[in-house]
């Protein structure tokens, strides 16, 4: 079978059993191509059809696509015990366990593993009220943490919230960045305040300087703890090991997964402090997960924890994050009319249109030349770029020039 007949086979089974909405959005945006395999930054379609990921996941393939290293190391695990008896101990979730707290910021050292970065929130948010014995929680307008109940609640966008109400009580929102804000909402009921260091389903929003420490200081100040969503910005993706590094701030609780898994296998895990870790005291079975920890993860999570470490992956994520933000910021200088602005941190780099179509339009542009990007959930005027850190100097120049021509393209059709 053809290229072409297993897209239209693929297509018409996602219409039928799947999301017929994103198989018409996927068609819409020129993606006629069904996935069939992938190598470091690139994904392949069934006839060798090349296409450079700059979505990554998004933010999930930060060491690449089936680095080799991961692959072989599943590859053995799979012979051994993919999943875990949950009788006896696992030494393969110990082992990760211990590599992830002795990367960890602060004193964040217990680890709980899961399948995803949305059961990591919940986690931490069970964590901090099984604490603080207090029933609330300050979060950012415009944030992202998953789309479970209790993530849900702690987002911030209403058009991914409106048809499951009434969620979580307790959840009250402020404007990201606003210290003041958060130093009023945060009281004596607060059991954590949980952030993300730089929001990313919001269109890549960096934080004034010191933002992340004045929240530490009112956590302290109040009694609250301070947790951190770095699901998708940790492990390098921004320059550093954590987001929460450029600011020098530590968490009670972080939450990680997307890269944790390698770009191989789904996990995730929230991090707490030995003193949060009391939810475990009087009944250590009062979280658990059927397949969360389980050994190919686990196994999976370690090598990749290596790999960032041994391959120098935040230094990557910095020196090729700085060529592409600073392309895409010649890109906006050209096109300032249609690009409102250019920002981010490492690979993380989100430019926004003035218009959500414009926006769309340029992504099509852009995969027309087999380019993959999509935009921020929260905010659909931003286009976002999330490539590997194996993605070569001269890929980020061929990213550039495409979106350079993709938005004069498009200023052309609209007359702009």
């Amino acid at each position: 079978m053809d290229s072409a007949a297993i897209f239209e086979q693929t297509f018409a089974r996602y219409n039928r059993h799947i999301n017929p909405g994103v198989a018409t959005l996927t068609k819409f945006m020129g993606l006629e191509v069904a996935e069939h395999s992938a190598e470091g930054a690139y994904v392949y379609g069934p006839e060798g059809e090349a296409y450079l990921d700059c979505l990554g996941g998004p933010g999930v393939f930060t060491i690449g696509h089936r680095h080799p290293k991961v692959i072989a190391a599943l590859k053995q695990q799979l012979d051994l015990m993919p999943l875990s008896s949950h009788i006896l101990l696992d030494p393969v979730m110990a082992e990760a366990a211990e590599k992830v707290a002795g990367i960890a910021p602060g004193a964040c050292e217990f680890v709980f593993f899961c399948n995803s970065g949305a059961e990591a929130i919940e986690g931490a948010l069970k964590a901090a009220r099984s604490h603080t014995r207090r029933p609330g929680f300050v979060c950012a307008e415009g944030g992202f943490h998953g789309k479970t109940f209790g993530a849900l609640s702690a987002s911030g966008r209403d058009v991914y919230k409106a048809d499951f109400e009434p969620l979580l009580q307790g959840f009250t929102h402020v404007p990201f960045g606003d210290a003041d804000a958060l130093a009023t909402a945060v009281g004596n009921d607060t059991a954590a305040v949980l952030l993300e260091p730089i929001q990313c389903e919001n269109g890549i929003i960096v934080p004034p300087d010191g933002y992340l420490a004045t929240a530490r200081e009112i956590c302290d100040a109040r009694g609250a703890l301070l947790i951190l969503d770095e699901v998708q910005t940790g492990l390098g993706r921004t320059g550093r090991m954590w987001a929460c590094d450029h600011d020098g701030v530590s968490p009670d609780i972080i939450a990680l997964g997307k890269a944790l898994g390698g770009g191989a296998m789904p996990i995730g895990a929230f991090v707490a402090t030995e003193a949060v870790w009391d939810i475990f005291d009087q009944n250590p079975y009062v979280h658990t997960s059927t397949f969360g920890g389980n050994p190919m993860a686990c196994r999976a999570a370690s090598v990749a924890l290596d790999v960032v470490t041994e391959e120098n992956i935040a230094g990557l994520c910095a020196e090729r994050g700085a060529r592409l933000l600073a392309g895409m910021r010649q890109v906006a200088d050209e096109f300032g009319n249609v690009i409102a602005d250019v920002r981010g941190r490492g690979l993380l780099v989100g430019v926004e249109f003035v218009d959500p179509d414009i926006a769309n339009l340029v992504i099509a542009g852009l995969v027309g030349e087999r380019i993959l990007t999509a935009f921020a959930l929260n905010q659909p005027r931003v286009v976002r770029f999330e490539p590997p850190a194996v993605i070569t100097s001269e890929e980020i120049d061929r990213v550039i020039g495409v979106m350079r021509q993709a938005s004069a393209d498009t200023v052309e059709m609209l007359g702009l």
